[in-house]
């Protein structure tokens, strides 16, 4: 019996999978993690690091990746309260690329994000407070770290936040937009 409904998105490699919920007059059950039940469903990656970050109402993190050759596959879910995640692949010469996936986690829906090497990721907290749990394909590299504005216009993300009430870190402010970014990934790399 699989432990997870998995769901295919638009864009080839990003998977949202939903897990079983066995409830009764207790409570309930779910195995949110199984790394056989993951290789067999989505894809075979083995998951290093787990982070965890708490956000108020507003808060954008993102559009983040590592660089190669600490290119980060991340499994992502929220917890307490909803965000809105966002997967924007980045890989040169990919039929997606600037493309972008939206889904909405929460703890009501349970959803969970696999995200893929060679995609920027980021979320926009869309309760009062957010706690938000990812797992990381690969250890945090700060040198290796790079990211994307938010706002560009090309992308055309629809994060659910007016961008006066938005609240982001000063590092994700500053990062360059779409159209001057030079992604060090390739997707006919990859493949």
């Amino acid at each position: 019996m699989a432990l997870f409904e998995i769901r295919h998105t638009d864009i080839d490699g990003v998977v949202v999978l939903t897990p079983k919920v066995f409830g009764d007059r207790r409570g309930y059950f779910m195995e949110t993690f199984s790394q056989r039940e993951f290789n067999r469903l989505v894809c075979n990656v083995t998951f290093v690091q787990d982070n965890e970050s708490s956000s108020t109402r507003g808060v954008l993190r993102g559009l983040h990746f590592q660089k190669p050759p600490y290119a980060q596959a991340k499994l992502v879910r929220c917890t307490r309260g909803a965000v809105l995640d966002v997967a924007v692949d980045i890989r040169k010469g990919s039929p997606t690329y600037g493309h972008h996936v939206a889904e909405v986690l929460s703890e009501e829906n349970r959803r969970q994000l696999y995200i893929p090497q060679g995609f920027a990721h980021g979320f926009a907290v869309l309760s009062d407070v957010a706690v938000f749990q990812y797992k990381c394909s690969e250890f945090y590299h700060p040198e290796a770290e790079g990211g994307i504005d938010l706002y560009s216009s090309d992308l055309a993300i629809d994060w659910q936040i007016s961008e006066h009430e938005a609240i982001l870190s000063d590092k994700d402010s500053l990062y360059p937009a779409f159209s001057d970014f030079i992604t060090p990934f390739d997707y006919h790399a990859e493949k």
